[in-house]
């Protein structure tokens, strides 16, 4: 089935989309901004694992929502 006219500019947009948030990750990394992001690149670069317990467990710490 070949593309349409619609699924060429949906490629588009999404290549462009790409390319903006690579540049993006690429200036937190520079400016370690939020560090955040150069942990979890470091972990997913690393190929260490998705924990889940430590997930959950920083879900649980998580800040009770204020009373009303």
């Amino acid at each position: 089935m070949p593309h349409t006219n619609r699924d060429i500019a949906t490629i588009e947009i999404n290549e462009t989309l790409r390319e903006q948030i690579f540049e993006i990750i690429k200036n937190q990394l520079r400016d370690n901004d939020p560090p955040e992001t150069k942990i979890t690149y470091d972990r997913l670069k690393n190929r260490k694992p998705y924990n889940n317990v430590r997930y959950v467990k920083n879900l649980l710490a998580l800040p009770k929502k204020p009373f009303e």
